[in-house]
């Protein structure tokens, strides 16, 4: 893989990280706020707010192979 190849994949990987964690921030503020319309499934919604929050970080953590 060429030095192009590896910028544009880290490249891709950090925007889309950064695009997974405000998803799953803007997701988490509305379950926390919400909590009486959602009822028994806040903590549905809430685990899976977490578990895009947690994509995101890995990806903007994560480094591409050389």
């Amino acid at each position: 893989m060429s030095e192009q190849d590896t910028f544009w994949i880290s490249l891709s990987e950090k925007f889309f990280g950064l695009l997974l964690l405000i998803i799953g921030a803007i997701l988490l503020y509305f379950t926390a706020t919400s909590t009486t319309e959602l009822g028994a499934f806040t903590a549905f919604f809430g685990f899976l707010s977490i578990v895009i929050l947690a994509l995101g970080v890995v990806l903007l953590l994560v480094r591409p192979p050389e």
